[in-house]
């Protein structure tokens, strides 16, 4: 029995260090590496993965290339990653369409399941804005929906957008009733706040911010924690009395469920120190995009629970699922 335990170690032993020298022989990254994002060129999320992958690139010493494949609430871009590989060569620039999607989408993946957390990327806070002619304090529009129940009208990039369940959770907690304008897209939705067509708009705050320094648009509130120092007389939702409107567009990496733990921890900690770089800060603040990496486990918690937030909004506003 000794002879057959001693066997026993000395096999596994071996095996191991056969694994260690297989490891050290292919060891990652050795080829390039792609990002897929469910979002057409030249918008934010765009910006941020080809700030990242170019930055990350001169880290690892190979090529990381982005590739776009909007569609489907970004779920395109999720499924094609799905098919990849689980090696860490094939990464999802994820979003918070990923933790609302499966509330108001028929799904062909579960996101939490599916997918392993690598770091949260950024935040984009958003505000609040209505036309230059709107009212000129969060408490003078809550007061005008009040007296005013359907008739105050928010667009939103579509149906079951984020900034749709922006609106409404916005709704529910000042005890006010809006009326949603669906686009397809938010340039159009600008278009009609500018011209006063509809009254309220959840943007994101880099998007809003030329129309709002232009004096086209009022900026009422932002759910940033704290103020922003582009727009310091723009108090907060919280400052504002309302706490629970803390909502921004986060942005994540991920991988597919299954990535080898060494290779999840290692593109955690590069692509943290690309996000801390004074040069990648200087490209991405001005925008107001913040920079916000985590711990993979603090990532994957976040996502688990916005996913639970807004399932919640939506079954509490009576939003109907797409088939």
């Amino acid at each position: 029995m000794k002879i057959m335990g001693k066997t026993v170690i000395a096999a596994a032993l071996l095996i191991t260090l056969i694994s260690a020298g297989a490891w050290a022989q292919s060891a990652y990254p050795n080829r390039h590496v792609t990002i897929l994002l469910g979002y057409p060129a030249g918008t934010p999320n765009d910006t941020v993965a080809r700030v990242v992958a170019a930055k990350l690139s001169d880290r690892i010493g190979q090529p990381v290339i982005v590739e776009n494949k909007p569609g489907a609430a970004t779920s395109l871009a999720a499924a094609a990653v799905l098919k990849a590989a689980p090696d860490g060569y094939t990464l999802y620039l994820s979003g918070i369409a990923n933790t609302i999607n499966p509330s108001v989408n028929k799904m062909t993946f579960d996101f939490i399941k599916d997918f392993a957390p690598i770091t949260m990327v950024d935040e984009v806070p958003v505000v609040l804005v209505v036309p230059a002619s709107g009212p000129s304090t969060l408490k003078e529009l809550i007061a005008q929906a009040k007296q005013n129940p359907g008739k105050v009208s928010f667009g939103s990039s579509g149906a079951g957008t984020a900034t749709h369940l922006f609106g409404e959770l916005f709704a529910r907690e000042t005890g006010t009733k809006l009326t949603h304008v669906p686009y397809r897209g938010s340039s159009q939705a600008v278009v009609d706040l500018l011209a006063s067509r509809i009254q309220v708009m959840f943007s994101p705050a880099g998007t809003a911010l030329p129309h709002i320094k232009a004096g086209k648009l009022k900026a009422l509130a932002t759910s940033a924690k704290h103020r922003l120092e582009a727009l310091p007389d723009v108090p907060t939702f919280g400052e504002a009395g309302i706490q629970k409107l803390d909502f921004s567009l986060w942005v994540g990496l991920s991988a597919p469920a299954g990535t080898p733990a060494p290779v999840v921890a290692y593109l955690n900690k590069e692509v943290g120190a690309v996000l801390a770089l004074p040069d990648v800060k200087a490209k991405l603040l001005p925008q107001l995009i913040y920079p916000t990496p985590s711990t993979s486990e603090a990532f994957g918690a976040f996502v688990r629970q916005d996913t639970e937030r807004w399932a919640e909004v939506v079954k509490a506003a009576g939003i109907k699922a797409n088939n």
